[in-house]
């Protein structure tokens, strides 16, 4: 039997979508203009930024990023050929594949990072107060999970 959303979670549900639908969008088209970037492309590099030697296994880059690895590996592809980030062998494991930041990606960073964070701050934070903030990353977290736990129910 269906559970039909009641209508609390109905609108909650069309707000979400919205984010979900123009958030994306929004974010692609300010890094595309401004620094000939996707959003996803941004996150890579971020997410290597932030890291001990601007390295991560391609695991966990994947984890960090929530995308599949077939995705990112294709997105690691095009950011190698811009010479953005290198694929280099584990030192500890053959079976691994590191992706490090080169200078290249990280000045290509700094120059997009702050037009992407105003457009963020802008578009996300401006004028939540701290508890919607905290509140909002409860949600997202919340939701993120779920949607990591179903995936893995059904790949195993």
């Amino acid at each position: 039997m269906t559970r039909w959303l009641d209508a609390d979670e109905q609108r909650a549900w069309l707000r979400l979508a919205g984010v979900m639908l123009k958030l994306s969008p929004a974010l692609d088209s300010q890094l595309q203009r401004d620094s000939d970037l996707t959003h996803f492309d941004y996150l890579c590099l971020a997410m290597l930024s932030d890291t001990e030697g601007r390295t991560l296994p391609m695991s966990e880059l994947a984890s960090r990023t929530n995308a599949s690895l077939s995705r990112l590996s294709h997105v690691v592809s095009k950011l190698e050929r811009r010479r953005w980030v290198a694929r280099i062998p584990s030192p500890e494991s053959r079976r691994v594949t590191l992706v490090t930041l080169t200078e290249e990606g990280w000045d290509v960073l700094v120059k997009a990072a702050p037009g992407h964070v105003e457009t963020v701050r802008e578009l996300v934070f401006e004028g939540l107060p701290p508890e919607d903030v905290a509140a909002l990353e409860r949600v997202a977290g919340h939701i993120v999970e779920r949607v990591e736990a179903s995936r893995l129910r059904t790949t195993t």
